[in-house]
C-alpha cells in the first residue's frame, strides 16, 4: 500500500526543515501565500487566504488515502513557514513518487530554499524509501518551474497535451520530468556543492 511505503517524517538540513503538514500550519501558510499574493498566479494552485484551511484538509485527506505525503517547508532557525511541498502520485509497486504541490513565499523564491527542500526530498526518496525514480510535472506555461526542475538535474520526459484544468478553467499541457536512482549520486553531489556556495538565482517551483 502507498501509505505504508511513504509515511510522514521530519526532514531537516541546509537551513530548512520539512514538517509533516498539519492544520497547525494553516496560519503560516496563509502568511506565506500572502507574501506576493501567490494565489493570483494563473499557473499555480496556491490557495487564497480564505481557502487555506480547506487546502490543508484536502492534502491530509489525500494522505489518508495513500495518494500524497505533504510537508510544510519551515525556516529551521526562525520556525517561519516558507511554503509547502509534497510527494504525490505515489506508486509503491514500482517505488515511484513525484514531487509537487510546491510553492514558496515570494521573499524566499530567490534563495537556497527550493534546492535545499528538493535535496531533502530526493535523498529521502532514493536513500530511505529506495525509490527507483522520482518524477515532477508542471504547467507548460510555467517556465520558472521548468527551469527550476531542470537545474535539479531531472530529465524532461515529454508533454501530456490537454492534460489538466487550470483554476481559471483553461486546459493546460503538462510537462513531465524524472530522475532515476542511477542518476541520483551525481545529482546529489552537484546540489550539495551548490548549497555550500549559494548564489542568488530563481529557485521557485510553484506547480
Amino acid at each position: 500500500m502507498s501509505h505504508e511505503f511513504a509515511t510522514p517524517a521530519v526532514l531537516q538540513g541546509h537551513g530548512v526543515r520539512l514538517e509533516p503538514l498539519t492544520l497547525e500550519h494553516v496560519p503560516g501558510l496563509r502568511a506565506a501565500a500572502a507574501d506576493g499574493e501567490l494565489w493570483n498566479l494563473r499557473v499555480t494552485s496556491v490557495p487564497r487566504p480564505e481557502d487555506t484551511q480547506a487546502y490543508v484538509a484536502q492534502a491530509l485527506e489525500q494522505q489518508s488515502r495513500g495518494e500524497r505525503l505533504p510537508w510544510a517547508v519551515v525556516d529551521a532557525a526562525s520556525g517561519r513557514v516558507l511554503g509547502c511541498t509534497s510527494y504525490h502520485d505515489i506508486v509503491a509497486a514500482v517505488r515511484r513518487v513525484e514531487i509537487g504541490y510546491t510553492w514558496y513565499a515570494r521573499s524566499v523564491q530567490r534563495s537556497h530554499v527550493n534546492t535545499a527542500a528538493k535535496l531533502l526530498l530526493m535523498a529521502h526518496a532514493f536513500d530511505t524509501l529506495g525509490c527507483c525514480v522520482v518524477g515532477w510535472r508542471t504547467d507548460i506555461l510555467n517556465l520558472a518551474s521548468q527551469q527550476a526542475i531542470e537545474r535539479l538535474g531531472a530529465r524532461r520526459d515529454g508533454v501530456l497535451r490537454c492534460h489538466a484544468l487550470r483554476r481559471d478553467g483553461s486546459i493546460r499541457d503538462t510537462v513531465m520530468y524524472s530522475l532515476l536512482a542511477s542518476e541520483w549520486p551525481a545529482v546529489h553531489e552537484r546540489l550539495r556543492q551548490r548549497l555550500q556556495t549559494p548564489s542568488p538565482s530563481p529557485e521557485t517551483e510553484p506547480c
